[in-house]
């Protein structure tokens, strides 16, 4: 139960994200580019904090914890583009399923086969979703936007199996963002378009949702498969959707409320699965 609880905290706070990044960039005009680079300074220093905390050190500097920042900037800066015109829901529905496709291949590399009731459960929460966004002729998509959240799907999906497998998540985490700190420079001097409100949003975004947020998603982490972490993910563009009707003003209708259940029951079921086999 506690884990549960814990998973859950960290679903909401990764839907959080979705909502705060479009708010700033699409209701405020912040810049896409200064977003992230503020996104990633602030998470940056709050995860410096918590390593300090700790006083544990840093861990050694290798070429496995470049690869990891490397994924983060895939994941990070595409995922703040998108959002110029995808609706936060969608952007969220798009980047975890292309997570999920990603942790699950990663996941039957390394020899780690999900069971019947685990790709069940998946089937179920991936038909839930798919029902959620079936083409109604209202929807239409830009195609440069469905292109960067896809990329930031995939970068995301490396980083969570990166982090999986360490045995110093904080630290990891911590590296990859201070790796990131030259390039977030970079892109808060070279973007425009500077919101005092986009700035709150993209702070709170960066130390709490993001540095808070994926520090304590690494400590759950370990504690799952792979399959399983990447299923429960799946909540997020339905909390995304959710709070994105109630925050911003997007439409809720039978179909959304109906679709998401089938959507969680999925989920549920995957859960279930990993204790059962």
């Amino acid at each position: 139960m506690k884990l549960f609880a814990l998973v859950t905290v960290v679903m909401v706070a990764f839907a959080a994200n979705s909502i705060l990044s479009r708010a700033a960039i699409f209701e405020l005009g912040m810049d896409a580019t200064v977003f992230s680079g503020l996104r990633l300074a602030s998470g940056a220093v709050m995860l410096a904090v918590l390593v300090m905390q700790r006083g544990q050190g840093w861990p050694v500097l290798d070429r496995g914890r470049i690869f990891a920042a490397g994924a983060l900037l895939t994941y990070l800066v595409p995922f703040s583009i998108a959002y110029v015109t995808l609706p936060s829901g969608v952007g969220a529905l798009i980047l975890f399923g292309i997570v999920q496709i990603t942790m699950f291949a990663g996941s039957a590399l390394t020899g780690v086969r999900p069971g019947v009731q685990q790709w069940a459960g998946m089937s179920i929460a991936m038909a839930g979703l798919g029902w959620l966004l079936w083409p109604g002729g209202e929807l239409v998509l830009s195609a440069v936007g469905v292109m960067f959240m896809v990329l930031a799907g995939v970068g995301w999906g490396v980083f969570s199996l990166r982090g999986r497998g360490s045995s110093t998540p904080l630290g990891d985490m911590a590296w990859s963002f201070v790796l990131c700190l030259p390039v977030a420079g970079l892109l808060m001097v070279m973007g425009g378009g500077w919101t005092g409100g986009g700035v709150i949003l993209a702070v709170l975004s960066g130390a709490v949702m993001s540095g808070l947020g994926y520090a304590l998603w690494y400590r759950v982490l370990p504690q799952m498969a792979a399959t399983t972490g990447a299923v429960a993910q799946l909540s997020v563009p339905v909390i995304a959707l959710v709070a994105g009707a109630i925050l911003l003003g997007e439409v809720v209708t039978a179909k959304i409320v109906l679709a998401s259940a089938v959507a969680l029951g999925g989920i549920a079921v995957a859960v279930l699965g990993r204790k059962a086999g």
